[in-house]
């Protein structure tokens, strides 16, 4: 599975802006990772492709949206009231799986996309 992101770039608090992810080769779910300097990866959302459904992290839920359009086989990340907390390199990450609440990585990673949030 090759994943390619795009979309990142800077914004002001409080703006919006999405990160698109396609994906070569079939996956059963999507997901989204993000890593500030200095910080561990940690997870942001997901979605799976059998019924749909969406995953979020409890700092990102209510502001940002994880949707597939499964014709072009890509996965989107809509951001908004963006805080500069949000700055971070995000990942697109291929079948991440979830452990008792808690979800870890797939082993196929794009390139990453740097989003910057100024205050």
């Amino acid at each position: 599975v090759q994943l390619k992101e795009s979309g990142g770039g800077l914004v002001q608090a409080g703006e919006s802006l999405k990160l698109s992810c396609s994906a070569s080769g079939r996956t059963f779910r999507m997901g989204w990772f993000r890593q500030a300097p200095g910080k561990e990866r940690e997870f942001v959302a997901a979605f799976t492709t059998t019924g749909g459904s969406t995953h979020y992290a409890a700092s990102v839920k209510g502001r940002f949206t994880v949707s597939r359009d499964n014709a072009k086989n890509t996965v989107y990340l809509q951001m908004n009231r963006l805080k500069p907390e949000d700055t971070a390199v995000y990942y697109c990450n291929a079948d991440p799986m979830e452990f008792g609440g808690r979800w870890a990585s797939g082993d196929y990673w794009g390139q990453g996309t740097q989003v910057t949030v100024s205050s």
